[in-house]
């Protein structure tokens, strides 16, 4: 008899990875398919990072490592902390997991109790919600626009909190939308953060390293709130290491003891040989992330460009990440042959049968009348898929 757990019966099915895998099939059928889903850096990881793992295969790291992480890898983390951030977390503060996702959902289920209210700001990356669901926690969602750039302002953040409150998911810069928030436009939510004293805030800063506006802003920077904050990266898109699968945080002693008590009972420590990578890309001097940044700005100003030659397509340019997330909202309820756009599924699954282009549909990010366009490929076939994008909407009635 099968029988699934109604813990994971509640779990949906990541869109992202779906619609990747759903052009993956095309491609296997012989369709050309451009796909503007998956986040993921198009680069290959840098020569040096490659070399260390090697060395650390012959070097014999074959062994279970620490559960937390390697401690040179830890005091690594710990002095980018410093240097790049400007925060204070002591080896013992930082946990290495296995991918920023790992990380996320160590904190969820470290802090969250069922019933407590978890507040989300939308568009929010896929996940967060369903870590939310499995840990049993209430979600607050709080919607923002294409108007306001998809910035929560302080007055909707107020109004949202409540004594209830146990967690806030903040991530800047972000994705889905690639907005980053300013540190004026933080400061003003710390202000209001600082009067309701029981909520964890969880700051994701993946993204830190692709900001096309002046230095990335940590949250935990706030003094008034660095003893609530705890501080989610990884390797995976600064370092092009997705595969890779480090992540890890910087938190309040407590809670990264309880994060590391977690993960001794489900994944122990995670991949040695990753981990010397790991290390590797932290104490990096090379220039790869500053070429991939500036990669990434040319493509974000073609792309954008590009896009905003399409008729009813509202477009903002977005500060960071690899990410735009045009509203398509001027598109629902025309037809295409019958098929009439009730939504931006609808729009998405349009894209990839008539335009053969697969992005990703804003209803998986809490934004129903946005979709999400990846643009972590090459020039030309950003060129090429904003062509074929245009043909295809010029065709609804």
């Amino acid at each position: 008899m099968e029988h699934i757990s109604r813990r994971v019966q509640a779990l949906s099915v990541s869109q992202t990875l779906a619609m990747a895998q759903k052009s993956r099939e095309l491609k296997e059928q012989g369709i050309d398919v451009i796909s503007l889903s998956l986040g993921e850096p198009d680069f290959n990881t840098p020569d040096d990072i490659k070399e260390a793992a090697k060395k650390a295969i012959d070097d014999n790291y074959s062994f279970y490592p620490p559960v937390p992480g390697y401690n040179d890898l830890r005091e690594a983390i710990s002095r980018k902390f410093k240097e790049e951030n400007g925060l204070d977390y002591t080896p013992d503060q930082i946990i290495v997991s296995a991918g920023g996702k790992h990380s996320l959902i160590n904190v969820v289920l470290s802090v969250v109790d069922p019933g407590d209210e978890v507040i989300l700001l939308a568009p929010y990356w896929v996940s967060y919600l369903d870590h939310i669901t499995f840990a049993e926690g209430k979600p607050v969602i709080i919607q923002t626009s294409i108007e306001s750039d998809f910035k929560v302002t302080p007055a909707q953040l107020e109004a949202a909190l409540s004594p209830r409150t146990r967690l806030l998911i903040f991530n800047s810069p972000s994705n889905p939308t690639g907005m980053v928030y300013t540190r004026e436009e933080m400061a003003a939510l710390v202000k209001v953060l600082e009067k309701f004293p029981q909520v964890i805030i969880i700051s994701d800063e993946i993204y830190e390293h692709i900001t096309f506006c002046g230095k990335h802003v940590s949250l935990a920077s706030f003094s008034s709130i660095y003893d609530r904050v705890v501080t989610v990266n990884g390797v995976s898109k600064g370092y092009a290491m997705t595969g890779w699968r480090i992540g890890y945080i910087g938190a309040p002693l407590w809670l990264a003891k309880a994060c590391n008590k977690l993960q001794g009972q489900f994944t122990s420590g995670v991949s040695s040989i990753s981990q010397r990578a790991a290390l590797a890309a932290v104490t990096s001097k090379s220039d790869s992330k500053e070429r991939m940044r500036e990669a990434f700005l040319r493509r974000r100003d073609l792309i954008c460009r590009l896009l905003g030659e399409i008729p009813g397509l509202k477009v903002r340019v977005p500060q960071g990440a690899f990410y735009v997330m045009p509203d398509i909202s001027n598109f629902i309820g025309k037809s295409f042959e019958g098929k009439v756009m009730k939504n931006a599924d609808d729009l998405t699954f349009f894209l990839l049968a008539e335009a053969r282009v697969a992005m990703v549909s804003g209803t998986a990010f809490g934004a129903d009348n946005c979709i999400r366009i990846s643009y972590a490929t090459s020039d030309d076939r950003i060129s090429e898929a904003v062509r074929r994008i245009k043909e295809a909407l010029a065709e609804l009635a």
